[in-house]
This record gives C-alpha cells, sequence and structure tokens, in this order.
C-alpha cells in the first residue's frame, strides 16, 4: 500500500482510536492485527467521564452512553454483608458532563469503533502480522505477513504499537519494560444469574476469601465478574473452569448464577515501558504500560494515550510541527503512566494482601473509616476527580503556560454550564480553541482568524468566576482539549508568540 504516513501494530481500542483521530485529521493510516477477528472476549469494561467527553468531540459518546450501562451505586462487602455503600448515579454532577461511571465491555467498544473507521474509510487488516521492522531515520520499513502467508514490505512515515503487554514494537525497539507480576491468578468470566450483587450496581467482596468484583453490565442480571484464584488451584489454570473458583466470595455476595457465557484466567503485571518514543517508532496503550485492574483505569489511559498522540503525530507528518512535538507525548503520558501504575499498585494490593495486618485492614478499618468520610462532599468529588481523570493535567509540559485565575497551562478546563450547553461541548478534537469569557478584542479575533484557530467567546457570570476563569483572559486549548495557553491580557501577540516559539502551524 503506497502513501501509508502511519502503520498502526493492533486494533484494540487504542489502536482503533488512534486510527480514528488520525483518519478524521486527513492523516493516511493503515492499521493491521494478527488476529483473525476482533476479541469475542474482554476484561476491561469501565468507561470514566474524560474519556466520554474526548468521545464527545468524535461524535462517539452517544451511542457509548446509550449502548452501556451506567452505575448507580457501588457496595463494599465483607463476611457475607455490605458493610459500605457508595451512590455513584451523578456524584460528578457540575464537574463533567458526564457526571457518571458507564459500563461498556471492550469486545462491544471494538466493534462500535471499527465500524466508525470503516464508514471513515479505513478497514483493519486481519489477520497481518508485525513481523519485523526497520527505522531508517527517514521514515519506517515493516515486514508484514498477510492473510496468506505470504510477506509483504511496507514503507511508512511512522510505526505506532497498540499491540499490547507483548508488544512486538516494544520487542523490537528492545525498549526496558521494568515493573512486576501479582502473584495471584485471575479469572474474568461473563455471567448472567440473580442475587443481591446481581442488581445492576458495582459490587466488590473484600474479604478474607478470594478476591471478586462484579461489574455489571445491560440486561438484568448480567455482569463481569473479575477474580482471584489461590493455592493449588491457581498451579492449575490452564485446566481451571469456572465451577473451580472459590465459592466463599459468590456465596458471601448471596449470588447464584446460572449461565456462563464465557470465562478465563490471567496474570497481571505492573509494567510501564522505559520511554513511550524512539525515533519514528511510538507505543500506545499496554505496549507501554499495563497494571492491576484496580480503578477500571487501563482501556482508558490507553485511549488518552492515542488522543494525546493523534494531534501531534498529525502535525509533523502533515509538516505543521517539527518532530520534537512527539517527545511531548513521551514525557507527558509515561509521568501519568508511572504515577498511575504506583497509585493502582497499591491499592490492588490492600485489596488481595494475605496476612493478619491485610485482613484487619479489609475487614474492620475499611468498613469503620469508609461510611463516614464517603458521606463527605469534598472527598466523594475529589475520588471522581481521581478516578474519571479529569484531574490529569501536563502543567511541566513544554506545551503548557501561564496561569490566569486558578486555570493553569497543562489542565482540562473547568466545567461550565450555560443554559444551551457547557464550555466543553464545542470541541472537535482537531482543531486549537481560543476561549474568552467575556470579550476577545478585535485584534485578538484578527489573529484567530489568520491561524485558524477557533475563537469561542461565553459570556460571563457568577458561574464562570466560580469555575476560577477571568473575564476576558484567554484560554488556548490544544486539540485534545487540555489548555496549552493562560493569558490574562487575552494577547494577540501572545497567542501568536505561543505558536512561534514552538514552531507549530495549527492549521
Amino acid at each position: 500500500m503506497a502513501g501509508t504516513q502511519v502503520l498502526i501494530s493492533g486494533a484494540g481500542p487504542s489502536g482503533l482510536v488512534l486510527a480514528l483521530w488520525l483518519t478524521r485529521q486527513g492523516v493516511g493510516v493503515r492499521i493491521v492485527d494478527k488476529l483473525g477477528e476482533p476479541g469475542t472476549t474482554s476484561r476491561a469494561v469501565a468507561i470514566q467521564a474524560r474519556t466520554l467527553e474526548l468521545y464527545r468531540q468524535l461524535g462517539l459518546a452517544d451511542e457509548v452512553v446509550a449502548d452501556g450501562r451506567r452505575v448507580q451505586a457501588a457496595h463494599l462487602w465483607v463476611k457475607g454483608e455490605e458493610r459500605v455503600s457508595v451512590p455513584l448515579g451523578a456524584i460528578g454532577r457540575g464537574l463533567s458532563p458526564y457526571p457518571y461511571l458507564v459500563m461498556y465491555p471492550q469486545d462491544r467498544h471494538e466493534r462500535m469503533l471499527i465500524a466508525r473507521l470503516a464508514a471513515a474509510g479505513v478497514e483493519v487488516e486481519r489477520p497481518t502480522e508485525l513481523l519485523a521492522f526497520d527505522d531508517a531515520g527517514e521514515g519506517v520499513t515493516a515486514r508484514l505477513k498477510r492473510p496468506d502467508g505470504s510477506a509483504e514490505t511496507c514503507q511508512a512515515d511512522y510505526l505506532v504499537g497498540c499491540d499490547g503487554a507483548r508488544s512486538a514494537v516494544r520487542r523490537g525497539l528492545e525498549m526496558d519494560f521494568p515493573g512486576g507480576d501479582y502473584e495471584q491468578l485471575f479469572y474474568v468470566a461473563d455471567v448472567e444469574g440473580a442475587g443481591a450483587a446481581l442488581n445492576g450496581d458495582l459490587h466488590v467482596d473484600i474479604d478474607t476469601a478470594d478476591f471478586l468484583a462484579v461489574f455489571p453490565l445491560k440486561g438484568e442480571g448480567h455482569a463481569r465478574l473479575i477474580g482471584t484464584v489461590r493455592g493449588e488451584r491457581a498451579e492449575r489454570a490452564d485446566e481451571l473452569g469456572f465451577d473451580d473458583v472459590s465459592r466463599t466470595a459468590l456465596d458471601s455476595l448471596h449470588m447464584a448464577v446460572r449461565k456462563v457465557n464465557w470465562f478465563s484466567t490471567y496474570h497481571v503485571h505492573h509494567r510501564v515501558a522505559s520511554a513511550f518514543r524512539k525515533g519514528r517508532c511510538l507505543l500506545v496503550g499496554d505496549a507501554a504500560h499495563i497494571h492491576s485492574p484496580a480503578g477500571g483505569q487501563g482501556m482508558n489511559t490507553g485511549i488518552g494515550d492515542a488522543i494525546n498522540l493523534a494531534w501531534k503525530l498529525a502535525a509533523v507528518v502533515q509538516g505543521r510541527a517539527p518532530s520534537s512535538l512527539l517527545d511531548t507525548y513521551d514525557s507527558e503520558r509515561i509521568a501519568f503512566a508511572r504515577r498511575l501504575v504506583a497509585t493502582t499498585d497499591r491499592a490492588f494490593t490492600v485489596a488481595t494482601a494475605t496476612g493478619e495486618t491485610a485482613r484487619i485492614i479489609r475487614t474492620k478499618a475499611i468498613p469503620r473509616l469508609a461510611p463516614p468520610l464517603l458521606r463527605l462532599t469534598a472527598l466523594r468529588r475529589f475520588a471522581f476527580r481521581t478516578i474519571s481523570q479529569i484531574s490529569l493535567r501536563y502543567a511541566d509540559s513544554p506545551l503548557s503556560e501561564g496561569q490566569t485565575g486558578r486555570v493553569q497551562g497543562g489542565q482540562r478546563p473547568p466545567l461550565v454550564e450555560f443554559e444551551d450547553g457547557d464550555n466543553l461541548e464545542g470541541l472537535d478534537g482537531v482543531r486549537w480553541a481560543a476561549q474568552v469569557y467575556g470579550e476577545a478584542s478585535t485584534a485578538l479575533a484578527a489573529r484567530c482568524a489568520a491561524l485558524g484557530v477557533l475563537l469561542q467567546t461565553f459570556p460571563w457570570s457568577e458561574a464562570v468566576s466560580r469555575a476560577g476563569f477571568e473575564r476576558d483572559a484567554l484560554y488556548l486549548l490544544r486539540p485534545d482539549g487540555y489548555v496549552a495557553l493562560s493569558d490574562r491580557e487575552g494577547s494577540a501577540e501572545t497567542l501568536g508568540g505561543y505558536f512561534d516559539a514552538r514552531g507549530i502551524r495549527p492549521v
């Protein structure tokens, strides 16, 4: 295939999202996957608010919300009793247009993305395997194995590995993947049944028995179970079936499973690649970082990688920015991945550790302390900001400049809701946008028009002030919706200088 600007290896959610965002920006994409068909089973189910905000930019969010299941509450169980209940229905109201958690299984998610990509004129090539590649500095030469077994040479400007924890791209780059493995064997099962823990809410058993989390899916009594298997059973991973997993956790949640649609076991690691970029090759998603399922962060983080990279890669291959712009993908996302892996590792270790101290923490300290703490509105909102990823910021990035009011370069803008929408609604994932709350000067409007930057003006109000914005200031947003420049003066010269200093042309 001639004219491939970006070759993507791996058609999971992160690879599909990257291909979709690049195609939207006019980049010539080729996406290959060694599997003959999309997955029909999956571990990832949670869609966080920040992912939905980004999906709205390309018109995907409504379909995900409609086809998924909103979680109304989370429950912690100890010794067969529900000890902690946390309402989640609109826990993030006023913080995000999507103030809730949505369950949307990865297999269904992939099918939706594949259909959207096909509608944009790009088909996933299956089964097509990346065998080897060479980065000669001016481009990447990749050797592919086609469906008929024949070999093909593909020339591309850039290669992106979205090919999972055993990434061929990462191995080909000889990139270190430091971290460790959890000793527990995990299982995942898609089940249907009845009982207290199959009521459409999220349930977690933190008893001394095997860890078990129940994630609700669309359809009555339909859920995804993720649990651990310990002891001698864990040594027979290849032989295990659903009947072999511990009944203790299932019984303690008062759950009767009448149908198992599928069941599998797997091991979990916590690792972050030593770098996410080397020359013209980049890593995204599980190829770059993997961690425990605590918090439902994994798939969302890979999607965030893809969207962070897409606009930068498009600018570079189209000659609108120097290749050094791609270094900010590495620095921004690797810092977040390291923090996330450390956080989820600590949380999961507490949830699954053995021993007397761990037992006391799970069965006595957490049930006693959690209810009064979770009644604190500030704590619930902090938890939503963190888990939903709306608090993620790139304050130390060379792309982040200035602070006006409480809004700093590198952060996602605070949400402001108006009668006819909100301040995040008009973003499209492609264009830079200049937001002004109040009035934009004639000079600023002219400079935005000359640069091809979308100018958005919003009426000044007390709500805008409470959100942390300053009147008539300029807030320049990157195509992925993060604040690039915060300028109190709303200066046209400052706006132009931002792009000139970085060698970026917005269009």
